[in-house]
């Protein structure tokens, strides 16, 4: 019989957290898992499914007006009811939460409603219960941050933006990574009139370069304000708008306004103090190649860790730690230079593999084959939305390093992608793949001629 309660205490029921549990116990692993918040995390309820919903609703307004010149006509100009996508919204996040529910009940995992804290390396309480364990995992994962500034108070972060009482008609984002450049465009899309201010001078920073001003020079065509380089100094609430200074000497009135200028690991009441846990310079969680933090009892993946902060690579990490520690001991570690990932921007970007920046910096002779064009649907929409494809190509090797996209369902094509750059696949295999027609991907596999060394 174990001299501790459970063999894994897992602290944080999101997609990782979740994942390690059920696939622990179904392992014989005797699990319990504690969350205070909601099932499913960051990506069910404030992040990927709900942003993708609202990136939905949001293509519909250039959808209905594309449609005419296919020879739909509307009797009435289509209106948007906020309230209703926001409802419709929440019923969809409390379904997936009993999912979740039922998920963790039907493999035998305790679930306990309660912020855990850590007590030493083999026992936490929650609910004012004292547990040990074997090992605790840590997947408590990232919440919102915001610099300091004059009226900080006036700002939603993305946590609280979903449930906005009222549809703003004038909104601003501030920041530049993902999470901005998409609600940019999701509002855009919705009909407000946005503003995106970024710092920098380019937002998606660690993108592809091409990838970045093509998206740039799309969004300003869809009627997104982009203020670069340009800080915010003051925002002052006025009646029921707000009125916002830009460093570079602008003034802004807006209804709303997004604060998504980052990310940190979700550790407040988690008890790290108790324990000496070597962090990273950024402040998460330093771990070996088992999860394993300083103290080897104390687990840790998903975005408390370095690497992508992506649902999927949490899905993984979680299903090699439960092979380490609860299975034959062994697990191919994950390959972080052929992650896919997609931004739900308008248009979307799907990338896989290396950037053409990232492959001139590890000192690659590359070829890069690029296109740009007007898709197919666009000859009669009257939309004046194009496409970018880019493949990198290593010319020792002919092995594509890189396949990047911006244009309509980048995310869904960019999946098949990423299984040729995973495998190895080469230039002359895509080009010896014939097309699917008449379609965009196609143009993949029929890009010839070489656009820069």
């Amino acid at each position: 019989m174990s001299q501790y309660d459970v063999d894994l205490f897992v602290i944080g029921a999101g997609s990782g957290g979740v994942r390690a549990a059920r696939t622990a116990a179904s392992k014989g692993a005797r699990v319990a898992i504690a969350e205070d918040r909601h099932l499913g995390g960051t990506c069910v309820n404030v992040g990927c499914v709900p942003k993708k919903l609202y990136s939905y609703a949001a293509h519909f307004h250039d959808a209905f007006e594309e449609s005419r010149g296919y020879g739909w006509q509307f009797s009435a100009e289509p209106t948007f009811d906020w309230p209703v996508l926001r409802d419709n919204k929440q019923a969809e996040i409390a379904r997936l939460n009993g999912i979740y529910e039922k998920l963790l009940t039907n493999a035998d995992v305790e679930l306990i409603n309660g912020r855990a804290e850590i007590v030493d390396a083999h026992t936490v309480t929650v609910n004012n219960r004292r547990i040990s364990a074997e090992k605790i995992l840590i997947a408590t994962g990232g919440q919102p941050w915001m610099p300091e500034f004059e009226g900080r108070e006036h700002v939603l972060d993305s946590d609280h933006v979903f449930d906005l009482e009222r549809f703003p008609q004038r909104f601003l984002v501030i920041g530049g990574g993902y999470i901005a450049v998409e609600f940019a465009s999701i509002f855009n899309g919705l009909g407000a009139e946005t503003h995106l201010a970024y710092r920098g001078p380019l937002f998606l920073r660690g993108f592809d370069v091409e990838q970045r001003e093509f998206i740039r020079d799309e969004m300003h065509k869809k009627g997104v304000n982009l203020h670069f380089e340009a800080n915010i100094v003051r925002v002052e609430k006025r009646g029921e708008v707000y009125d916002v200074a830009l460093s570079n000497g602008q003034q802004l009135e807006v209804d709303a306004i997004l604060g998504a200028t980052g990310r940190r690991p979700h550790f407040e009441g988690l008890g790290l103090e108790n324990l000496d846990i070597e962090r990273e310079d950024s402040g998460k969680l330093k771990v070996d190649d088992r999860y394993q933090t300083s103290v080897p009892s104390v687990l840790a993946l998903g975005d408390i860790i370095e690497g992508p902060e992506l649902t999927p690579v949490a899905l993984e990490e979680a299903m090699r730690l439960v092979e380490l520690h609860f299975g034959s001991g062994e697990a191919e570690p994950i390959d972080y230079d052929s992650i896919a990932t997609a931004v739900f921007c308008h248009p979307n970007m799907g990338t896989v593999g290396l950037t053409e920046e990232e492959a001139r910096e590890r000192g690659a002779t590359i070829r890069v084959y690029t296109t740009s064009f007007k898709p197919m649907r666009h000859t009669l929409s009257g939309s004046d939305e194009r496409c970018l494809m880019k493949l990198v190509v290593d010319d020792a090797s002919d092995r594509v390093l890189g396949a990047h996209m911006v244009g309509e369902e980048a995310g869904e094509l960019i999946q098949g992608l990423g299984i040729a750059v995973r495998a190895g696949l080469t230039k002359r295999d895509f080009d010896n793949t014939i097309g699917v027609h008449p379609t965009s991907a196609e143009e993949f596999v029929t890009l010839r001629s070489v656009t820069r060394h």
